[in-house]
């Protein structure tokens, strides 16, 4: 396994448990990933994200109060750990470093030939 490896809708999920800091739980996560990306995310595949993030311990949970609302079940917040930090800021920086190395001209969208 490669080091502060994150695929990108993991690193979707850090940067948006980073955002909504201390009201980060499933439900809070998903909303507002959708909200921002317009993309729609399936509780399935957050809950399986959210669990490898814990496993990788790049993220740690913590147990809310328990709600009527919730059938008297907790709300799970996570939280991002100083490991998860640094990967984070390992896949920034790696993102920066190839977005850096792209010649100016290579983004330049005019139709060129046959492409």
């Amino acid at each position: 396994m490669k080091k502060y490896q994150l695929g990108e809708f993991e690193e979707v999920v850090m940067l948006t448990v980073g955002i909504l800091h201390l009201e980060a739980y499933g439900v809070s996560i998903k909303k507002e990933i959708e909200s921002r990306l317009n993309r729609n995310v399936s509780v399935g595949a957050l809950q399986t994200a959210l669990k490898r993030l814990e496993d990788k311990g790049y993220l740690k949970s913590r147990e809310g109060e328990a709600t009527e609302e919730r059938a008297g079940r907790p709300k799970k917040y996570f939280q991002i750990t100083a490991l998860g930090k640094r990967a984070m800021e390992h896949t920034k920086s790696t993102r920066d470093e190839l977005w850096s190395a792209i010649p100016k001209m290579a983004l330049n969208l005019k139709i060129v030939g046959n492409w």
